[in-house]
């Protein structure tokens, strides 16, 4: 092993100071100034936030938090560079460097508010860039990570991967936070399939950790570890089938993605208002400000769900999909079908799921030291495959109260 490497590891080693009991992998370990930077208020307000926002309406288990989730990324990504430093091959790496990256693998979440995820459509900030905002502008933070012997915009540059860099260390630990196999996926699957109490998102985490390896500036897998990309892909598709985008979840996302659409469309709402909020501060909007649809918070809190009254498979140019190319265009079709069906325009959603791909790009290192990409040596995970699996995915849907039957709202949709 490179002397070098052998620093580095040492390195990482004086960062287990403390221990956190984690129920997915048991012992997570911090250095007291990384405690530090956990028990800044802005950190903490993650563990008022679930992971899977309205899921534990359908998988009561599912009240994990995203500190459980930016705990458990650390401790991926630990053990992803313990790995790395364990092998005989040079690194272009520094310690300061490492240690950045463990602060942006804690940080990388702390932008989240609740819904995030559903509302990526809506005119809103990425929560990456939101998270750079706050370690740049939260007096706390920014000092607890400047303790830490770390630059704050660093730590940020590798969370949000829009801002510009030629930093090819940044880089690389923008490869490894934010890849097919990153430590944000193998810790969210493994960690909702087992709150969920589901087995479909267990991954062999110690197997893919063991054989990822720096090439060509990039993460990568060596070849013999192949079959663990599509175990992740499986799981991906399972974990949506199942759990992310079942109709119950798809329920509560859209109504309160119709809320938040109509409010801040008349300007009833600011997106500044959502930004910042955990759990209870979100649902307690209502209370605080008056909102078009601001019900539809209180049905979803009280798990008042909506029910799927229509349903068909998703078609790219199909007439109700070309009804409601956008989401302005999506307001005014529910209006029009809520007026014929004579009820409030909040008592009919639409709900269309974003694209999502099934492809990789993760680089495959070969025995002879060649590097492919994962499409060009997987026969199985084809272009093909994955328009297979988000074809059977995708739903065109129509929410309304179980007041409202298929038959009554069959009647008025316009083909």
């Amino acid at each position: 092993m490179q002397y070098r490497n052998t620093q580095l590891l040492a390195a990482l080693y004086r960062q287990s100071e403390t221990t956190i009991r984690d129920p997915l992998w048991k012992d997570i370990k911090l250095s007291r100034a990384f405690k530090s930077i956990l028990l800044t208020p802005t950190v903490q307000k993650l563990g008022r936030i679930k992971q899977l926002g309205p899921t534990f309406h359908l998988y009561p288990g599912a009240v994990h938090t995203r500190l459980d989730h930016s705990l458990g990324v650390y401790h991926i990504g630990f053990s992803i560079l313990q790995s790395l430093f364990s092998q005989d091959r040079a690194l272009p790496v520094s310690e300061e460097g490492a240690l950045t990256f463990l602060c942006a693998c804690l940080l990388h979440d702390i932008g989240h508010f609740p819904f995030a995820h559903s509302l990526k459509e809506l005119p809103l900030t990425s929560h990456e860039e939101i998270a750079c905002t706050m370690i740049r502008e939260d007096a706390a933070l920014h000092k607890a990570i400047e303790m830490a012997g770390l630059d704050a915009e660093r730590v940020g540059s590798i969370i949000d991967e829009h801002q510009k860099t030629t930093d090819e260390e940044v880089l690389l630990y923008r490869s490894i936070l934010s890849g097919t196999l990153d430590p944000d996926k193998l810790d969210y699957l493994n960690r909702d399939a087992f709150f969920c109490g589901v087995p479909y998102g267990t991954q062999d985490v110690s197997y893919i950790v063991d054989r990822l390896v720096v090439a060509g500036g990039k993460m990568s897998l060596q070849e013999e570890a192949l079959g663990s990309v599509e175990h992740l892909l499986f799981s991906k598709y399972l974990m949506y089938r199942n759990v992310y985008w079942h109709t119950t979840t798809r329920s509560a996302t859209a109504m309160i993605k119709k809320a938040v659409l109509a409010s801040l469309s008349d300007g009833s709402l600011q997106a500044e208002d959502l930004y910042g909020l955990d759990d209870e501060q979100f649902f307690s909007l209502p209370q605080l400000k008056q909102f078009t649809y601001s019900n539809l918070f209180s049905l979803v809190r009280d798990n008042q769900l909506y029910t799927a009254t229509f349903e068909k498979p998703y078609e790219e140019e199909g007439v109700l999909e070309t009804k409601n190319k956008d989401l302005f265009s999506r307001l005014s079709f529910e209006e029009r079908i809520a007026a014929k069906l004579g009820c409030d325009p909040s008592k009919v959603i639409v709900d269309i799921p974003e694209p999502i791909s099934f492809e990789a790009d993760l680089p495959i290192l070969h025995e002879n030291g060649s590097i492919s990409r994962f499409g060009e040596v997987d026969h199985l995970f084809s272009y093909d495959i994955g328009r297979v699996f988000t074809k059977s995915l995708r739903k065109f849907r129509i929410f309304t109260p179980h007041t409202i039957s298929p038959e009554a709202l069959g009647r008025v949709l316009e083909f």
